[in-house]
């Protein structure tokens, strides 16, 4: 990188300007947005339920179902303890079992944002008197225990559009066609740009 400067400050995201030195193809100019990064959660029953939330998103236009997500906006917080505080948060649930289901880049072409999608597994309540106070978009979320299978009817029929929900759904219908094998620790290295061999990104 040559040079870097900030186009727009935002509220929660930049955008900014990247001067890259790429060797022979040249030097190049690249806006793109800076983002925190972002967790998810593919929460499942004992019934293989996945829980969704449906949220109004207004970048979209429209209310979409989705599982329990958030930034990567307290600092220091680890990424399993951000889901934690989401699925509490956003679906007054904890979970006793964790795991990492997928890693991926929401749009590498315009953005930065990393994000990982975990299973969270035995759920229990958060009891009344803990429970988040929720505003904004999600002062009005409506939850829904969807089996696995019909959500990934509904991923492949284009009516699950969120990304965290089509990677998460997808992720989970194929561990569980493995016996749940493989799935990672939640302390599993990520990386913005790892790919299927040992390195770069693909």
């Amino acid at each position: 990188m040559i040079a870097s400067e900030v186009v727009h400050d935002g509220m929660i995201w930049d955008v900014v300007r990247d001067t890259v030195d790429l060797g022979e193809a040249g030097v190049v100019r690249r806006e793109y947005v800076r983002h925190p990064g972002a967790v998810s959660v593919i929460a499942l029953d004992d019934d293989d339920r996945v829980l969704l939330l449906r949220q109004y998103r207004h970048p979209a236009g429209a209310e979409l179902w989705e599982p329990p997500a958030g930034l990567l906006d307290v600092p220091g917080e680890p990424l399993q303890g951000a889901a934690a505080r989401e699925l509490a948060e956003e679906a007054d649930l904890v979970a006793g079992a964790w795991w990492v289901l997928a890693d991926y880049l929401s749009t590498p072409g315009g953005s930065d944002e990393a994000l990982r999608v975990f299973l969270a597994r035995d759920l229990t309540q958060v009891p009344v008197a803990d429970r988040h106070v929720r505003d904004g978009e999600e002062r009005d979320i409506v939850v829904r225990w969807v089996p696995l299978e019909e959500a990934v009817e509904a991923v492949l029929a284009g009516r699950l559009r969120n990304p965290s929900t089509v990677v998460g759904v997808l992720a989970a219908a194929a561990c569980k066609a493995r016996g749940w094998r493989g799935l990672r620790s939640v302390d599993a290295p990520g990386d913005r740009v790892a790919g299927p061999g040992d390195g770069g990104g693909a």
